[in-house]
Protein backbone atom coordinates (compact mmCIF):
# COMPACT_ATOMS: atom_id res chain seq x y z
CA UNK A 1 0.00 0.00 0.00
CA UNK A 2 1.10 3.21 -0.81
CA UNK A 3 1.97 5.83 1.82
CA UNK A 4 -0.45 9.16 1.78
CA UNK A 5 2.91 11.18 0.85
CA UNK A 6 4.13 9.03 -2.14
CA UNK A 7 0.57 8.41 -3.31
CA UNK A 8 -0.03 12.25 -4.06
CA UNK A 9 3.35 12.84 -5.35
CA UNK A 10 2.82 9.97 -7.89
CA UNK A 11 -0.69 11.78 -8.46
CA UNK A 12 1.69 15.04 -8.99
CA UNK A 13 3.71 13.12 -11.69
CA UNK A 14 0.58 11.84 -13.23
CA UNK A 15 -0.52 15.64 -13.89
CA UNK A 16 3.53 16.63 -14.97
CA UNK A 17 3.37 13.86 -17.58
CA UNK A 18 0.04 14.48 -18.75
CA UNK A 19 0.89 18.39 -18.82
CA UNK A 20 3.91 17.20 -20.96
CA UNK A 21 2.00 15.60 -23.41
CA UNK A 22 -0.16 18.58 -23.58
CA UNK A 23 2.67 20.89 -24.60
CA UNK A 24 4.14 18.75 -26.59
CA UNK A 25 1.17 18.81 -28.53
CA UNK A 26 1.14 21.89 -28.69
CA UNK A 27 4.51 22.49 -30.16
CA UNK A 28 3.39 20.02 -32.86
CA UNK A 29 0.68 22.66 -33.84
CA UNK A 30 3.15 25.09 -33.56
CA UNK A 31 5.40 23.42 -36.12
CA UNK A 32 2.74 22.22 -38.31
CA UNK A 33 1.76 26.08 -38.52
CA UNK A 34 4.96 26.55 -39.77
CA UNK A 35 4.95 24.11 -42.37
CA UNK A 36 7.33 21.36 -40.29
CA UNK A 37 5.59 18.20 -40.47
CA UNK A 38 8.12 16.31 -39.54
CA UNK A 39 8.71 18.09 -36.50
CA UNK A 40 5.19 17.76 -35.62
CA UNK A 41 5.32 14.27 -36.12
CA UNK A 42 8.10 13.99 -33.70
CA UNK A 43 6.51 16.24 -31.39
CA UNK A 44 2.92 14.31 -31.42
CA UNK A 45 5.17 10.92 -30.76
CA UNK A 46 6.39 12.60 -27.64
CA UNK A 47 3.06 13.74 -26.61
CA UNK A 48 2.04 10.05 -27.50
CA UNK A 49 5.04 8.66 -24.79
CA UNK A 50 4.11 11.36 -21.98
CA UNK A 51 0.57 9.82 -22.28
CA UNK A 52 2.31 6.33 -21.79
CA UNK A 53 4.40 7.62 -18.86
CA UNK A 54 1.27 8.88 -17.09
CA UNK A 55 -0.97 5.46 -17.52
CA UNK A 56 2.07 3.91 -16.91
CA UNK A 57 1.94 5.54 -12.95
CA UNK A 58 -1.69 5.63 -13.31
CA UNK A 59 -2.16 1.49 -13.65
CA UNK A 60 1.12 1.51 -10.53
CA UNK A 61 -1.21 3.60 -7.72
CA UNK A 62 -3.96 1.09 -8.67
CA UNK A 63 -1.94 -2.04 -8.50
CA UNK A 64 -0.60 -1.17 -5.14
CA UNK A 65 -4.34 -0.22 -3.67
CA UNK A 66 -4.25 3.83 -4.37
CA UNK A 67 -6.11 6.11 -5.56
CA UNK A 68 -5.29 7.95 -8.77
CA UNK A 69 -6.89 12.12 -8.34
CA UNK A 70 -6.56 13.69 -11.50
CA UNK A 71 -5.68 17.65 -11.11
CA UNK A 72 -6.24 20.03 -14.29
CA UNK A 73 -3.75 20.40 -16.57
CA UNK A 74 -2.12 23.57 -17.50
CA UNK A 75 -2.83 25.62 -20.93
CA UNK A 76 0.30 25.36 -23.30
CA UNK A 77 1.56 28.60 -24.75
CA UNK A 78 0.26 28.77 -28.43
CA UNK A 79 3.69 29.98 -29.63
CA UNK A 80 7.18 28.49 -29.39
CA UNK A 81 9.65 30.41 -32.32
CA UNK A 82 11.98 28.75 -34.32
CA UNK A 83 12.69 25.65 -34.48
CA UNK A 84 15.56 26.20 -31.95
CA UNK A 85 13.53 27.50 -29.45
CA UNK A 86 10.99 24.90 -29.63
CA UNK A 87 13.84 22.46 -28.91
CA UNK A 88 15.42 24.13 -26.42
CA UNK A 89 12.50 24.12 -24.84
CA UNK A 90 11.59 20.34 -25.26
CA UNK A 91 15.24 20.06 -23.90
CA UNK A 92 14.36 22.11 -20.36
CA UNK A 93 10.92 20.72 -20.08
CA UNK A 94 13.20 17.49 -20.22
CA UNK A 95 15.07 18.23 -17.51
CA UNK A 96 12.17 19.32 -15.43
CA UNK A 97 10.43 16.01 -15.60
CA UNK A 98 13.92 14.28 -14.62
CA UNK A 99 14.13 16.45 -11.83
CA UNK A 100 10.37 15.56 -10.84
CA UNK A 101 11.57 11.84 -10.93
CA UNK A 102 14.18 12.03 -8.96
CA UNK A 103 12.45 13.65 -6.32
CA UNK A 104 9.35 10.90 -6.32
CA UNK A 105 12.42 8.76 -5.92
CA UNK A 106 14.41 10.47 -3.03
CA UNK A 107 11.19 10.30 -1.73
CA UNK A 108 9.78 6.31 -2.08
CA UNK A 109 13.15 5.71 -0.81
CA UNK A 110 12.84 7.79 2.27
CA UNK A 111 9.53 6.23 2.74
CA UNK A 112 10.96 3.12 2.11
CA UNK A 113 8.49 2.08 -0.45
CA UNK A 114 10.75 -0.34 -2.34
CA UNK A 115 7.91 -1.17 -4.83
CA UNK A 116 8.14 2.23 -5.83
CA UNK A 117 11.44 2.34 -6.41
CA UNK A 118 11.84 -0.40 -8.18
CA UNK A 119 8.63 1.19 -10.39
CA UNK A 120 10.58 4.21 -11.09
CA UNK A 121 13.58 2.65 -12.07
CA UNK A 122 12.26 2.06 -15.55
CA UNK A 123 11.66 6.29 -15.21
CA UNK A 124 15.13 7.34 -14.86
CA UNK A 125 16.51 5.07 -17.42
CA UNK A 126 14.04 6.69 -19.75
CA UNK A 127 14.53 9.95 -19.35
CA UNK A 128 18.23 9.84 -19.30
CA UNK A 129 17.05 8.60 -23.36
CA UNK A 130 14.96 11.71 -23.31
CA UNK A 131 17.05 14.21 -22.24
CA UNK A 132 20.19 12.62 -24.65
CA UNK A 133 17.09 12.73 -27.41
CA UNK A 134 16.26 16.31 -26.75
CA UNK A 135 19.76 17.74 -26.84
CA UNK A 136 21.02 16.15 -29.68
CA UNK A 137 17.77 17.09 -31.89
CA UNK A 138 18.51 20.57 -30.17
CA UNK A 139 22.72 20.44 -31.52
CA UNK A 140 21.87 19.46 -35.16
CA UNK A 141 18.94 22.34 -35.12
CA UNK A 142 21.55 24.63 -34.31
CA UNK A 143 23.73 23.34 -37.10
CA UNK A 144 21.45 23.75 -39.92
CA UNK A 145 19.43 26.75 -38.53
CA UNK A 146 19.75 29.59 -40.94
CA UNK A 147 19.71 26.85 -44.17
CA UNK A 148 16.41 26.42 -44.73
CA UNK A 149 17.43 23.51 -47.28
CA UNK A 150 19.25 21.75 -44.59
CA UNK A 151 16.55 22.28 -41.37
CA UNK A 152 13.61 21.09 -44.28
CA UNK A 153 15.75 18.04 -44.63
CA UNK A 154 15.88 17.68 -41.01
CA UNK A 155 12.57 18.24 -40.35
CA UNK A 156 12.12 15.48 -43.16
CA UNK A 157 14.49 12.94 -40.88
CA UNK A 158 12.85 14.06 -37.79
CA UNK A 159 9.31 13.10 -39.07
CA UNK A 160 10.90 9.67 -40.39
CA UNK A 161 11.97 8.37 -37.21
CA UNK A 162 8.67 9.23 -35.80
CA UNK A 163 7.06 7.40 -38.54
CA UNK A 164 9.46 4.41 -37.90
CA UNK A 165 9.00 4.50 -34.08
CA UNK A 166 5.22 3.94 -34.73
CA UNK A 167 5.48 1.22 -36.65
CA UNK A 168 4.37 2.95 -40.15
Amino acid sequence: MLTKNVQQALNDQIRMELNSAYTYLGMSAHCEHENLPGFAAWLRRQAAEEQEHAMRIFEFINSRDGKVILSALDQPPSGFGTPGEVFEQVLVHERSVTASIHSLYDLAISEKDYATQSHLQWFINEQVEEEKTASDILEQVKVVQGHKHLLLGMDRRIGQQAAEHRGE
